[in-house]
């Protein structure tokens, strides 16, 4: 089975975090954290920074890793580095996909997440519970 290796953004703005809605390909209309594919040469932060910028018109600066999630689909396997973000400087602009949303810590069920955003969602909770529970 062919592995796709990408980068996902959990772009953190106080108590929320940025999602946004396919509008394209086989899993059109599901919401994931964006980013995208690792270009061959490109360390993980690079590929994120550049996928932002390409998908938000938004500069971003990595914080973070928080997981890496390996999914298996019925066609490929995917490995999802995952990195919490912060905006530097734009408007998150939406340049691919057909909507966002900015989720509070308690709308993460709101949505109806792609398979392995799932289980980003699940590791972005745990390192809540971890961190901002003081």
């Amino acid at each position: 089975m062919k592995t796709v290796n990408v980068v996902a953004a959990l772009i953190i703005n106080q108590d929320k975090v940025f999602a946004t809605q396919r509008g394209y390909g086989e899993f059109k209309d599901g919401w994931e954290f964006p980013g995208g594919k690792i270009e061959p040469g490109e360390t993980p932060e690079e590929a994120i920074k550049r996928e932002i910028q390409e998908e938000l018109a938004t500069e971003i600066r990595v914080e973070q890793p928080l997981t890496t999630v390996e999914y298996d689909y019925p066609t490929f396997h995917l490995s999802m580095q995952c990195f919490l973000c912060k905006v530097e400087r734009g408007n998150l602009t939406l340049l691919e996909h057909e909507a966002a949303r900015w989720l509070s810590y308690d709308e993460l069920d709101d949505v109806n997440w792609l398979p392995a955003d799932r289980v980003v969602v699940g590791e972005l909770r745990k390192y809540l519970i971890d961190n901002l529970t003081d």
